[in-house]
């Protein structure tokens, strides 16, 4: 636990593919800087072909590590399979100095898993193991996994976690589902309770955290060392915001105001946001498809959430986009 570069209790921003990039990472940890943690979006380890580390620090983003501060509280995400370059990969990423990686091995993604990677090496200790093995032997910095429960099943559930333990992993986040469930239904925080319980290294909750309500709620039944926060990230990116103000009065979190609260920070987040994106040479029509991929669940609190959502989708320019947004937050 003492070398994990970030405090018990901490609220980490989880990696997300076409989301957690440099210039996304930048905007939201300087518009809510109680973010404890960031992680960048996986890196997709090769199979075949050339490894340069410009591209390893392209792929982190070259102003976001320039930003010490931001660097700090940064992991470096991987996501591999047996046949890919994982050592050679690993090894540039420890001499380019990153002082934590992690280890995807929870996305459920049908083409992911197709090549053998994310969830499915949970189903593969074998080939699980020599990975993790490599990786261990390769990078001397912070060694973290983000695991499902299982692939098809749970019964693997505790060997996965030993496995892990026993091959160095320094903590591990459970996202509380199969990689079959996908995002059906509740995750079962049975799972990291039981986790916590088992493993004699930290444990991270993932999974159907959606309010400070949750957050306490998850700390106080499940013990976690931490938790990390997806999609209820992208649907309020200012959770940590509210979880630092609110955690020892939440009662006091009305529907109203919390309404009150989205409509202040959206203007924010958008606001930081483009800026980022400009500064990193975005063209309007980009910053628009990126703005309208980060509306799927951020205004659903909203009455009437379908019609406000699909005016914002249906902006054929940013500035169409921008005027919504100034119409809903008066």
């Amino acid at each position: 636990m003492e070398n994990l570069p970030f405090k018990k209790h901490s609220l980490l921003f989880a990696p997300m593919e076409g989301v957690t990039d440099g210039a996304y990472r930048l905007a939201v940890g300087r518009a809510f800087s109680e973010w404890d943690y960031f992680s960048t979006d996986f890196f997709r380890v090769p199979s075949v072909g050339n490894i340069y580390p410009e591209a390893l620090n392209n792929h982190y983003g070259k102003r976001a590590l320039e930003n010490k501060k931001l660097y700090q509280k940064t992991s470096y995400q991987i996501l591999t399979s047996a046949r890919a370059q994982t050592k050679e990969t690993v090894s540039i990423i420890n001499d380019l100095g990153y002082h934590h990686l992690d280890l995807n091995l929870g996305c459920p993604s049908k083409k992911v898993n197709a090549h053998h990677g994310g969830a499915f090496l949970l189903s593969d200790l074998d080939a699980l193991r020599v990975i993790i093995k490599e990786i261990r032997e390769s990078f001397k910095g912070v060694f973290t996994a983000k695991i499902r429960v299982g692939y098809k099943d749970d019964l693997n559930f505790l060997n996965i976690l030993k496995l892990l333990e026993d091959e160095g992993v320094e903590a591990i986040t459970i996202h509380a589902r199969t990689r079959d469930q996908l995002y059906q239904g509740i995750a079962d925080w049975k799972y990291i309770k039981q986790a916590v319980k088992a493993c004699n290294i930290p444990i991270i909750g993932n999974g159907d955290i959606w309010t400070v309500e949750d957050i306490v709620r998850i700390f106080d039944e499940c013990d976690p060392y931490a938790v990390m926060l997806g999609r209820s990230a992208l649907k309020t990116p200012w959770l940590a915001t509210l979880f630092d103000q609110f955690k020892d009065n939440s009662h006091f979190l009305s529907e109203e105001f919390l309404l009150e609260e989205r409509k202040q920070h959206l203007d924010t987040y958008f606001y930081e946001l483009e800026k980022e994106f400009r500064i990193e040479g975005l063209k309007e029509e980009i910053i628009l498809k990126r703005f309208k991929s980060f509306s799927r669940y951020i205004f659903d609190d909203f009455p009437d959430f379908e019609t406000v959502r699909g005016r914002f989708l249906r902006s054929e320019k940013l500035e169409h986009f921008k005027d919504h947004l100034s119409n809903l937050i008066v």
